[in-house]
């Protein structure tokens, strides 16, 4: 497969061949389970007053029922994931059309006061956070989240080896979302690790021998009943003692069975993301890293929370009138059960916290994986520590349709300031949003969207999109002020590249003209690198007095009465503006 549509065209169809055929064998399942029950109710009719011989039956029956249910369930989970994985496919088939607009938004994150956030469309309707993320569980959306909003410079290297790794294992990692998407979250996997962490046993120890005990003298009860060597007044009553001695913790046995039953999915889910990672021999650092807290055990991570899931599991069969009731009065089963739950948790409860957090950066780093795999025309920056920060050849926004992109070069040098002017829609915003996604995807350690590019790895702050607010009792000009002095604070702590886009706009224009130009010599006093976007041609004035400041320009012109744009970044100084004619072409003046 050349080209990632392909791979999910063909996978799409092979996935949707294989329902077809589960669907089948579910049909043939729910048949068999019928024609299974009609025949019990008939051998009830059959031995109606031969009770012994009854029960024989029923007993062998109701054995073969329940292997048919779970069997059952088996097929249903193997449907319900193979439907997860067809709309995997015909999601990346939308995206790959450019419609991403009904994914997760990741609203939820948008931070005002964040280093870039605001300003680079990360979150919200049509974000980049939106087109990339494919996380399944919301801790992993929550560790997607942080990733790109973490602003950290460190490691890049391992984590582009990761990312590269993670797009070359596609069927893996489609597998891994198809089984975290059938996760039914009732509660965060935070809240599960904290509840595991606070929980207090409640069933007296030694439980575990008494139910065995109990539940062998049961059974040799019923034998000695079934060949009529004890009254059945006798067995009823040792039934009746085993319900009152469960009957004392019922109050509690339900408490917790309504707690369970809420994380039942997580658990069941879980072990099987645990597995998957554990069968994957992965070969980057950082994978192999995040891998090995799972596998160098005495027992498999995966194991030991299967083991867990069958006892919430079984918990939840306690529900069923035969396991609730007789199970319970001849073998004390939700002692056992409990018991069971409780010992697994003081076992294993600092484990869990560990486990959930690999599973979900697994979760996080696929969709990052995933967007490598998309953008086979993407190139990883080259990290280097040279005077040069940043040089991009060919590079455009990744959320433009690259068959209408205008793909520019760009090269900035470590401590240099770009002042950019132009034209009203020319293109002085795009780029801007062009260069900072750019660092913020090179420091997450993504492909860019760019023929080449080397890369000196630096933070990101930015003031480009300042409000007022009217709950604050904030001015527009007063919230900019505030942006500007948490840059000039920042940059006396950390090296950050600063991206500006028309400062002190809620000013007159002498006042603006004034403040513009001591905030310019001021970043470059303090050695910073950046681009301020201004209509301001006297800022222009700064690259004539200051070495580190050089002018750039992006263009419009007017051509038979209408307006063009070449959107290419230009050295030099904008002449042409183009207010009055748009206000004019517009007949909103005369």
């Amino acid at each position: 497969m050349n080209h990632p549509s392909q791979f999910y065209t063909h996978q799409k169809a092979t996935h949707q061949e294989a329902l077809a055929r589960i669907k089948r064998k579910l049909n043939l399942s729910s048949t068999l389970r019928l024609l299974l029950f009609l025949g019990i109710i008939g051998s009830i009719y059959a031995t109606f007053g031969y009770w012994k011989l009854m029960a024989g039956v029923l007993l062998v029956e109701l054995v073969l029922f329940v292997f048919l249910v779970v069997r059952h369930g088996k097929i249903v989970y193997e449907r319900d994931l193979l439907k997860a994985l067809v709309a995997i496919n015909e999601t990346e088939l939308k995206v790959l059309d450019r419609d991403f607009y009904d994914l997760p938004s990741g609203k939820e994150y948008h931070d005002p006061t964040h280093f870039y956030s605001q300003d680079i469309d990360l979150f919200g309707r049509g974000s980049f956070f939106q087109y990339l993320n494919r996380t399944a569980l919301e801790s992993g959306t929550e560790v997607l989240a942080h990733i790109v909003k973490a602003n950290e410079i460190t490691d890049i290297p391992a984590k582009q080896k990761a990312i590269q790794e993670l797009s070359t294992l596609p069927e893996w990692r489609q597998q891994f979302s198809g089984i975290a998407s059938l996760v039914k979250t009732e509660v965060p996997a935070s809240t599960v690790v904290d509840w595991l962490q606070a929980y207090t046993p409640f069933i007296p120890k030694g439980t575990k021998i008494g139910t065995r005990i109990f539940s062998g003298l049961s059974l040799v009860a019923l034998v000695l009943y079934f060949f009529g060597f004890i009254h059945g007044g006798l067995v009823i009553g040792w039934f009746l003692l085993g319900l009152a001695i469960v009957g004392r913790f019922v109050k509690k046995i339900n408490e917790l069975a309504a707690y369970v039953g809420k994380i039942q999915s997580t658990f069941d889910q879980y072990y099987k993301l645990l597995a998957k990672i554990e069968e994957q021999p992965f070969t980057s650092d950082l994978l192999k890293a995040k891998r090995a807290h799972i596998i160098n055990t005495s027992q498999k991570a995966s194991g030991v929370l299967r083991i867990f899931s069958r006892y919430l599991d079984a918990f939840d069969q306690r529900n069923n009138i035969l396991v609730g009731i007789i199970a319970n009065g001849f073998f004390l089963r939700d002692l056992l059960v409990v018991s069971n739950i409780e010992t697994w948790i003081t076992a294993h409860k600092d484990d869990v916290a560990i486990w959930f957090e690999i599973i979900a950066f697994f979760d996080a780093y696929n969709s990052l994986g995933n967007y490598d795999f998309n953008h086979p025309s993407h190139t990883y920056p080259e990290i280097t520590n040279t005077q040069v920060t940043l040089k991009a050849t060919q590079t455009a926004h990744p959320l433009l349709d690259p068959k209408k992109a205008v793909l520019n070069d760009v090269t900035i040098d470590t401590e240099q300031f770009f002042i950019i002017t132009g034209a009203n829609m020319a293109g002085k915003s795009t780029f801007l949003r062009t260069v900072a996604l750019h660092i913020v995807m090179s420091n997450i350690g993504l492909p860019v969207c760019a023929q080449k590019t080397s890369y000196t790895p630096i933070k990101l702050i930015t003031s480009m999109r300042t409000t007022d607010s009217l709950t604050d009792d904030e001015s527009y000009f007063f919230s900019e002020l505030k942006r500007l002095k948490f840059i000039v604070d920042e940059i006396k702590n950390d090296r950050y590249f600063i991206i500006l886009d028309e400062i002190l706009k809620g000013t007159n224009s002498t006042d603006k003209a004034i403040g513009s130009r001591k905030f310019v010599d001021k970043l470059v006093a303090s050695k910073s690198t950046g681009i301020i976007a201004t209509h301001d041609l006297s800022l222009c004035e700064a690259a004539k007095e200051l070495a580190q400041v050089k002018n750039y320009y992006f263009d419009a012109r007017i051509e038979n009465d209408e307006l063009y744009f070449d959107y290419t970044f230009k050295e030099g100084i904008c002449q042409n503006m183009n207010a009055s004619f748009l206000l004019k072409k517009m007949e909103i003046v005369d």
